[in-house]
């Protein structure tokens, strides 16, 4: 017998491969981080012995989820920014990061973060904040895989008090000195059209292809980012990012919600991927992407969560719920049908990253990032269809166990590589450390702008 370091077995394995296979009382065999096999239950405990097993009987095993855009150490604002228009979410939120943001206080937030990401499933996630050599470190030592990198803003007295002249030069050096993880890549992040000049974005969009880099950028939200761009540049966001040559294959939107059919036609001209953030879209009163129009032109759309301080969740299972939802709105139930949703969190955020071939779904050569969710429960029988069940019935609470490159972080519920009780109370006491005004104190604040 062949040996392996896990061995998760007896579950229906939903491998989300380009046939949409399905291994009825399956198996999936890891070694050294990378799936080895997917097949029968029976053949591959007969050919294989494990240092670890998983017994997955009455259960479903699939992919992790990936977030595609995200600010992970915003769990330190969690609830102090709601019901509020953008402008009254950015008079919010941009001075409490000012007060509560340093190294320290973004290790808590992220680690806080983890701890709930790994407990809903998320194997992955695309983080975009201040600090983020600190959420690394947090990362690596939870074994949670994180793709951050840094990120340019051209705004006064930033977080972390790098000027933006001196940022290209830093920025260049850290990704120089970075060898990426297996199943990562490296990542420059430019805010956005309405915070960065367009001889910035230019030059910030040139050091990620010197360094392979996935850019990564908040584009079109809502209606007053593009008035506010069209107004400061005399083009829409999308437009502008075209005409300096931002867009390609290496370029991931977020949002991208007021978009028109030429701009949609850029995108997928360019290759360029959208991360539909559904949850927050709707929250902040933005609108909903046309994520039907985007990927009836060949767009690759992933799913992301945002902030925790916008949606208020970090669940990306929720996230796959909504998307299968609201684009149902407009009177087409199969505007966004449950696989697609359930794709869109797994092999298509993959995509969206440039790591399909390493990430997304269950098959030999891939990192080993799965979950276990038990199906044993009422709100999921009987069990018809995987794709429906996860899109519309299940929860971040029925993930059971979860497992990034090879490696268990959670099983049966029990967190194993973040002390969850230390991640919440250290969350509190950064959270609370700056006192926080009443968050109903501007609830009818009726302006509106573009959102951090």
């Amino acid at each position: 017998m062949l040996p392996l370091d896990l061995l998760v077995h007896g579950g229906d394995v939903l491998t989300v491969d380009a046939s949409g296979t399905v291994v009825p009382d399956g198996a999936v065999a890891v070694r050294a981080g990378e799936i080895v096999e997917v097949g029968p239950a029976a053949r591959l405990r007969a050919a294989y012995t494990a240092t670890e097993e998983i017994d997955a009987r009455g259960c479903l095993v699939l992919p992790g989820l990936i977030n595609t855009h995200t600010h992970l150490a915003m769990t330190l604002l969690r609830g102090s920014a709601d019901d509020l228009t953008l402008q009254g979410f950015l008079e919010r939120v941009i001075p409490r990061e000012a007060e509560l943001l340093s190294p320290e206080t973004v290790a808590v937030g992220t680690r806080a973060a983890i701890a709930e990401s790994v407990r809903g499933g998320v194997t992955a996630a695309l983080d975009m904040y201040w600090f983020h050599e600190a959420a690394e470190e947090v990362a690596r030592a939870a074994g949670w895989r994180l793709l951050t990198g840094p990120t340019f803003m051209d705004v006064p007295e930033p977080p972390d008090g790098r000027p933006y002249a001196d940022r290209l030069g830093w920025a260049d050096a850290h990704l120089a000195a970075r060898t990426p993880a297996p199943g990562t890549r490296p990542v420059v992040f430019a805010h956005s059209a309405y915070t960065l000049a367009p001889e910035q974005l230019t030059a910030i969009a040139a050091l990620a292809r010197a360094h392979g880099a996935l850019l990564h950028l908040h584009a079109a939200e809502n209606a007053t980012e593009v008035a506010t761009v069209t107004e400061l540049h005399g083009m829409r966001p999308v437009e502008l990012l075209d005409s300096l040559g931002v867009l390609g294959p290496d370029t991931l939107l977020a949002h991208a919600v007021e978009l028109t059919d030429a701009e949609i036609a850029a995108l997928a001209r360019t290759g360029t991927s959208v991360a539909h953030c559904p949850v927050s879209n709707l929250k902040l009163g933005c609108g909903t992407a046309r994520v039907p129009d985007l990927t009836a032109a060949g767009v690759t759309v992933g799913l992301g969560t945002d902030g925790a301080v916008s949606s208020n969740t970090l669940d990306l299972l929720g996230a796959v719920r909504m998307a299968a939802l609201v684009h149902k709105a407009g009177g087409d139930p199969t505007a966004v049908g449950a696989e697609q949703a359930v794709r869109m969190a797994t092999i298509e955020s993959a995509r969206a990253l440039g790591l399909a071939d390493r990430l997304g779904s269950l098959e030999p050569g891939k990192r080993a990032d799965l979950i276990v969710i038990d199906t044993d429960r009422p709100h999921l029988a009987p069990r018809h269809d995987p794709y429906s069940m996860l899109a519309y019935a299940a929860a971040a609470a029925d993930v059971r166990d979860t497992v990034v490159d090879g490696r268990v972080l959670m099983r049966d519920r029990a967190l194993r590589t973040v002390d969850e009780r230390r991640a919440v109370d250290d969350l509190h006491a950064a959270a609370t450390a700056v006192p926080v005004p009443h968050p109903r104190a501007d609830a009818d604040h009726r302006t509106d702008g573009a959102r951090t």
